[in-house]
């Protein structure tokens, strides 16, 4: 096999590989998970989601977001590092295809029976890809980050598996304490005590492939929310609400898709490459992806909950996916603009404000009327989008990283 090397950003690969795409797979099931956990939270019992029950299921529901994110996003900055034809690497993602499929299939009761299953499917998919980097890069400078890594997610593996012998609140405490370990370690170059800490600047990437990375995560996330509508509406009655709410929620997913793409997102990887520090950049757009999948989760609860009751006049949680979820999204998409031409469309803050300022007066409405305001603010993004980049050449990249 030879000893792994790190890749020249011009060696590198520019597209994804087949077994990168297959990994991506296992994420369309573990995000869908996310919305049936978040779902049951937030249908089951209408008093206990009317006041504190709802903002605990939902911290607790992206409590495993992020940890799954975690996942991925370590296993895409890897093979954008080393060469994703190479045993070690092609072992790396297998090992957490096969641990996010267990974390999917562990997340609805990950709190209750479930727990020790996710906790250790998630420390075997983190500590495994450091410490088979480390053992395949031999004498090679970058092992010694591996090692550190290995370090990190050890001690916070201890928090993860105390915390699934524990009942609900101390796993949640313990579990976001590792997480937060672990989001701190990587910010500040995973110190370790005796082994130093690295900084972002010296993380090489390869820019083209990580930006596809992230665009094709979005993509598995934007498609969880049409399954999660087509699952919804397929259960039935296909009376004409319900029609009417799968119609929205499905016209939605598109504005969604339209106005990621608009310019921005196909150019990522053209700002990363101009980047003077790439991974910067691909820093940022990990935690800009993180926010806009969170939007979209929330989006998807939001159209199965909408689905299944589009008259009925909905509690504040449920408004909260509705229009909170599109909110986020935009958010997450005024950031990305950012990142990639170092300004941002008035027409996303806007859009926010709009979203905002509406939910008190749709809490007195049906759920329908609260979808349809949602994809009426979309819609409005997305022609502004189009009315300013109608007759004019394509807005290069201009990143300020």
């Amino acid at each position: 096999m030879g000893r792994l090397e790190p890749l020249p950003a011009a060696a590198a690969p520019n597209r994804a590989t087949f077994l990168e795409l297959f990994f991506d797979l296992v994420f369309v099931f573990a995000l869908t998970r996310i919305s049936t956990r978040a779902f049951e939270d937030l249908s089951h019992d209408l008093d206990r989601v009317q006041g504190w029950g709802a903002v605990t299921g939902g911290g607790k529901t992206l409590l495993l977001l992020l940890a799954l994110y975690a996942v991925w996003q370590g296993t895409a900055w890897t093979t954008s590092r080393y060469d994703p034809y190479r045993v070690p690497l092609q072992t790396v993602v297998m090992i957490a295809l096969v641990c996010s499929l267990v974390m999917g299939v562990a997340i609805p009761r990950a709190f209750s029976q479930t727990g020790m299953m996710f906790a250790v499917a998630y420390v075997v998919a983190q500590v495994s890809r450091p410490l088979i980097l480390a053992i395949s890069l031999g004498p090679n400078p970058h092992r010694r980050l591996k090692v550190r890594m290995v370090v990190v997610f050890s001690v916070s593996g201890v928090f993860w598996i105390g915390g699934a012998m524990l009942p609900t609140n101390g796993k949640v405490m313990l579990w976001t304490v590792a997480l937060l370990v672990e989001y701190l370690a990587a910010r500040v170059g995973w110190p370790v005590p005796g082994l130093g800490r690295s900084t972002v600047s010296k993380w090489d990437i390869a820019g083209e492939h990580l930006a596809e990375r992230y665009q094709q995560f979005f993509l598995v996330a934007l498609g969880e929310t049409i399954l999660v509508a087509g699952f919804a509406y397929s259960k039935g009655p296909y009376q004409a609400s319900h029609a009417w709410a799968f119609a929205l929620a499905l016209a939605t997913s598109i504005l969604l898709w339209r106005i990621y793409i608009q310019r921005a997102g196909q150019i990522l990887g053209e700002a990363v490459a101009q980047a003077r520090h790439p991974a910067s950049i691909g820093r940022s757009a990990a935690d800009t992806h993180l926010l806009m999948v969170i939007g979209l989760a929330a989006t998807a609860v939001g159209y199965e909950l909408i689905i299944e009751h589009p008259l009925d006049q909905i509690p504040g949680p449920w408004l909260a996916m509705v229009l909170g979820g599109p909110a986020l999204f935009l958010a997450g998409r005024a950031r990305f603009e950012y990142e990639v031409f170092g300004r941002v469309s008035p027409s996303r803050w806007i859009a926010i404000l709009v979203l905002a300022a509406g939910a008190v007066p749709l809490l007195f409405l049906p759920g329908l009327v609260a979808t349809a305001g949602g994809a009426l603010v979309l819609a409005a993004v997305a022609v502004s989008d189009a009315r300013r980049a109608h007759g004019a050449p394509p807005e290069a990249a201009a990143t300020p990283f």
